[in-house]
C-alpha cells in the first residue's frame, strides 16, 4: 500500500521525478502489535511480580501489581510508538528504531505479564535479558561471519557447519590439554578449515556457492558425529564440561540496574564479540580493506580494473568468515559461564538463524547484531514462558517461537533488503 505526493502546479514530468512512496508496512505491523498488547490489557488476570534486578550492588525492589494495570500501561506505550510510526510514514520520513523498540518491548513484556499473571513464578527481566545474550552470542558471531563473506561476494551457507566444528574442536582440545585457551585458539581454526574448503570450491573452481555450503554442513555433521561416537565416547575425558570460561564482571558497569548484570557480567568471549562488532563496523566502511572487500562484492570487474586481486580477496575473507563462525561455536561448549559437553548436531540451526539475522540486518554488522539479539531474546522469552507453564504442550509451542520469528523476518516482515550485487556470482 503506497501513495505519492505531487505538489500543485508541478508538471507531470516534474511530479513523477519527485514522487516519494508512503511505506505503510511497518506502521500497520506496529498497529497489529499494539492490538495484541491491548488484548493482553483487557484479558489479563491476577497479579504479577516483576523482578528488575535480582543481583548486583543496586538492588531494586520487586514490582508487585495487578497484571491488568501493567498490561494497560504497556499497551499505552505501544500505542504511542505506533502513532509515532504513522506520523513519520505520512511525512515520508525515516521511521527509525524508537517506535520498533517501544512497540516490540511492550509486546514482549506484556506477553510475559499476561501469561505469568496467574503463575507462581516471577517475571525476571534481568535474567531473561541475560539469557537472551547467552542464546544470541553464537548467532551474533555467525551473522558477522555472514556479513564478511557476503559483502565480498561469497554466500556462506556453511556457517552452520562452521559453528558446529568450532564447538567440537574447542571442547576436544580444551579437554585434552586442560586449557580453555587452547580450545579457544583451535575453534576458529576448525571453522577456518571449512572456510578454506568453501573458498577452494566456490572461488577457485567456481562451484555453486550454495550447493558447496550445504555439502559442507553435511560434512561437518558427519565428522563431528563420527568422532563423538568413537574418539570422545565413554571415559575418554575428551568431552569434558569442566573446562570453560568464567564470568568476569566489569566494575561499575555491571552494577547498572537491569542491563548491567546482563551485558557486563559475562565471559571474555562475549566481550570479544562487542569488540568484533565495533571493529567490523569501522573497518568495513572506514578502511582500505573494507573498501576493497565491498568492491569485490558489488562490482568485481571494476575492482579488478583498479588492481584488486578479486579471487585472493574473496578467498581470504571467506576463510576469515569461517574463523569468526568457529569462534562463535566455541561459546556453545567452552565459552559460556556454564560449560557443556559436545552433543550431536549441537548447533541446532543457529547458523541458518544467523543468516536470517544478517539479511534482517541488511548486511551491516550493527543491524545483524540487533537482529541476532532479537532471536536470542525470543529464545530466552520462550524459556521463561516454559518455566511458567511446564506442561509438554506449552513447551512445544513456546519452543517454536524463535523459528516463527525467523520465518517472518526472512519473508520480509520489516522491509526489503538488497544484497551485494555480485553475491553468488563467480569471477
Amino acid at each position: 500500500m503506497s501513495a505519492t505526493r505531487i505538489h500543485p502546479g508541478d508538471s507531470a514530468e516534474a511530479g513523477s521525478a519527485v514522487a516519494v512512496p508512503v511505506r505503510w508496512k511497518f506502521p500497520f505491523a506496529c498497529l497489529a502489535a499494539t492490538a495484541v498488547s491491548a488484548f493482553f490489557a483487557v484479558t489479563a488476570k491476577g497479579r504479577t511480580a516483576i523482578d528488575l534486578n535480582p543481583s548486583g550492588g543496586n538492588r531494586i525492589a520487586v514490582v508487585d501489581a495487578r497484571a491488568q494495570i501493567v498490561c494497560a500501561v504497556l499497551a499505552a506505550l505501544s500505542a504511542a510508538g505506533c502513532a509515532h510510526a504513522f506520523v513519520r510514514a505520512i511525512r515520508r520520513s525515516r521511521i527509525g528504531a524508537l517506535p520498533a523498540g517501544t512497540v516490540g518491548a511492550s509486546l514482549v513484556l506484556g506477553l510475559l505479564v499476561w501469561y505469568g499473571g496467574d503463575a507462581t513464578g516471577r517475571v525476571t527481566l534481568t535474567a531473561t535479558l541475560a539469557g537472551g545474550i547467552v542464546f544470541a552470542v553464537p548467532i551474533v558471531y555467525g551473522s558477522l561471519a555472514g556479513v564478511v563473506s557476503e559483502r565480498v561476494g561469497v554466500v556462506n551457507i556453511a556457517i552452520e557447519g562452521q559453528i558446529l566444528m568450532g564447538a567440537f574442536a574447542g571442547v576436544l582440545v580444551a579437554s585434552a590439554t586442560g586449557s580453555v585457551w587452547a580450545g579457544l585458539a583451535t575453534a576458529p581454526l576448525a571453522g577456518a578449515f571449512l572456510g578454506v574448503l568453501l573458498a577452494a570450491f566456490a572461488v577457485r573452481y567456481n562451484v555453486d556457492q550454495i550447493i558447496v555450503g550445504v555439502v559442507l554442513n553435511v560434512l561437518a555433521l558427519g565428522l563431528t558425529s563420527f568422532f563423538l561416537d568413537t574418539t570422545m565416547k565413554g571415559g575418554s575425558g575428551l568431552n569434558s564440561s569442566g573446562v570453560h570460561l568464567r564470568n568476569t564482571a566489569i566494575p561499575l558497569l555491571s552494577d547498572i540496574p537491569v542491563v548491567g548484570p546482563a551485558l557486563f557480567d559475562q565471559t571474555l568471549l562475549v566481550y570479544a564479540m562487542y569488540a568484533l562488532v565495533a571493529a567490523l563496523t569501522v573497518y568495513l566502511f572506514r578502511s582500505r580493506w573494507g573498501l576493497r572487500l565491498r568492491a569485490c562484492g558489488e562490482h568485481p570487474k571494476a575492482a579488478a580494473t583498479v588492481g584488486i586481486d578479486v579471487r585472493r580477496t574473496r578467498f581470504a575473507n571467506t576463510v576469515l568468515s569461517g574463523a569468526i563462525a568457529g569462534l562463535g561455536g566455541a561459546y556453545l561448549t567452552i565459552g559460556a559461564n556454564v560449560g557443556q559437553s559436545f552433543g550431536e548436531n549441537m548447533s541446532a540451526g543457529k547458523g541458518y538463524i544467523a543468516l536470517a539475522a544478517m539479511i534482517l540486518g541488511k548486511w551491516h554488522p550493527l543491524g545483524a547484531v540487533g537482529a541476532a539479539l532479537l532471536f536470542g531474546l525470543s529464545d530466552a522469552v520462550a524459556t521463561l514462558l516454559k518455566s511458567l507453564d511446564p506442561s509438554a504442550a506449552a513447551a512445544a509451542y513456546f519452543s517454536m517461537l524463535p523459528y516463527v520469528i525467523t520465518v517472518f523476518a526472512v519473508a520480509g516482515f520489516v522491509g526489503r533488503s538488497r544484497p551485494p550485487a555480485a553475491e553468488n556470482q563467480p569471477y
